[in-house]
């Protein structure tokens, strides 16, 4: 018997990611042996070191015709991202400038009595905080202009709009919006019913997923990237990323899990959601494998204040990551929460049975866990503003209360901001005693 001849992408040692080479087999499969013009959304990690001019020549022969072209530089992880056909990719992945090439695989949404529940409302009224000139970027389907983040002063303070490039705030799906009322909603419309952690801090929207919550790894690169380079404009710290994608390999070599890990670096910190495929175990997505930011899991409060019936969330994402790390790193309510409606949105017109109230909506998944979280670290930022992305995700996991059976912390906020401010005050005392 003859042994099976193995196809080139299957010889490719690193150069290709594994999301590519199932790609390509299924593109060969189907439709690349009729039509052989067959195009796949790709990243091209050049190699670290490589010259102008090598990736002048990358861009040239990749830009060839209507089927394959390169169309943006991704800088913060040294890539490019573009659409090659099959036979284009088996031409370049040898090339001199090429470390390795990625499928640019779909991203989603996740989706599937807080206030009180997290201690977030004692806080504001034992410590006068509200999140008040923490800015909290959401990266999401994009923001309505609701009232509960315009009254009685607009907090959108900025919108950035990766999919078509609209300049004014609004979201076609609805998800976002609710994401950013899950944060920072400060109940206009509801008489303070529904209101997030941190009713005051300024919101960014920006848009990476499309109308239906889809989009690809480049698009949440892009707006990454686009935080970064505008940190200090708008006095972005927070960022909130309610989606993800399915992880092939290690948080060293995905890339979505690197430019994740290039914002908590630079000093902002990082919240994403563990994902929605739960109970079974190791189906935590990208980027929230990455072990340096803060991966939030949801839990089911089961609409009491009490915490003691309060259980992990049935479809919320289990550890260990592909890396074998222990996430989720936190907690938080994720079932069942009431926040903003955005109008005419995919989502009012798909769940027309969990409007709230004309303006709100009933939603659930770990994409609501994560904002609520990224609100809580809002008020400790707001108590002590030098907290480094280390110091907040420290104190979130000492402060988290032990529950569901195991050492897993779920957010209690008022521990946690209350540890904040010790910080600050214990950094403040030698600096008073030398000048005494």
């Amino acid at each position: 018997m003859s042994r099976k001849e193995r196809v080139w992408y299957e010889e490719s040692g690193n150069r290709l990611d594994p999301g590519l080479i199932e790609q390509l087999r299924k593109d060969q499969r189907n439709v690349y042996q009729a039509t052989g013009t067959s195009e796949i959304p790709i990243i091209i990690k050049c190699r670290q070191g490589c010259r102008d001019e090598e990736k002048d020549d990358l861009f040239q022969k990749c830009n060839v015709d209507s089927h394959n072209h390169l169309d943006r530089e991704m800088r913060i992880i040294n890539s490019m991202k573009g659409t090659l056909t099959p036979d284009k990719i088996r031409q370049i992945k040898d090339h001199e400038a090429v470390e390795r090439i990625y499928y640019d695989r779909p991203v989603s949404a996740y989706l599937d009595i807080t206030d009180s529940q997290i201690g977030s409302a004692q806080v504001r009224t034992d410590h006068n905080l509200s999140g008040e000139g923490v800015t909290i970027a959401v990266l999401d389907t994009g923001i309505h202009p609701h009232d509960d983040l315009t009254t009685p002063e607009n907090r959108i303070i900025a919108f950035h709009d990766v999919i078509n490039g609209e300049t004014e705030p609004y979201d076609d799906n609805g998800h976002g919006t609710h994401c950013a009322g899950d944060a920072a909603g400060n109940g206009a419309m509801s008489d303070g019913e529904y209101k997030g952690p941190a009713p005051e801090a300024p919101i960014v929207g920006v848009k990476v997923l499309n109308g239906s919550g889809g989009g690809n790894l480049s698009n949440i690169i892009e707006g990454i990237e686009w935080c970064m380079e505008n940190k200090e404009e708008y006095g972005i710290q927070i960022l909130s990323l309610s989606l993800g994608s399915d992880a092939y390999e290690s948080f060293r070599r995905d890339p979505l899990s690197l430019a994740a890990q290039e914002a908590w670096q630079a000093g902002m910190i990082v919240c994403a959601a563990a994902g929605n495929s739960g109970p079974a175990p190791s189906t935590i997505g990208t980027p929230a494998i990455n072990p340096f930011i803060i991966t939030v899991g949801a839990a089911d409060d089961r609409d009491t204040v009490e915490r003691s019936d309060d259980e992990i969330a049935e479809y919320s994402s289990r550890g260990p990551t592909i890396d074998q790390f222990v996430k989720p790193d936190i907690y938080a309510p994720g079932t069942n929460i009431v926040s903003l409606l955005s109008p005419d949105s995919t989502v009012a017109a798909e769940r027309a049975e969990q409007i709230v109230d004309e303006h709100y909506i009933q939603m659930s998944g770990t994409s609501m866990a994560t904002p609520i979280c990224a609100g809580v670290i809002a008020l400790m930022l707001e108590a002590n503003p030098d907290l480094s992305p280390n110091d907040v995700k420290s104190i979130l996991q000492m402060t988290g209360e032990p529950s569901f059976g195991s050492g897993w912390g779920y957010i209690d906020a008022q521990l946690a901001v209350e540890m904040a401010m010790r910080q600050a005050e214990d950094r403040q005392a030698p600096a008073s005693a030398d000048g005494q």
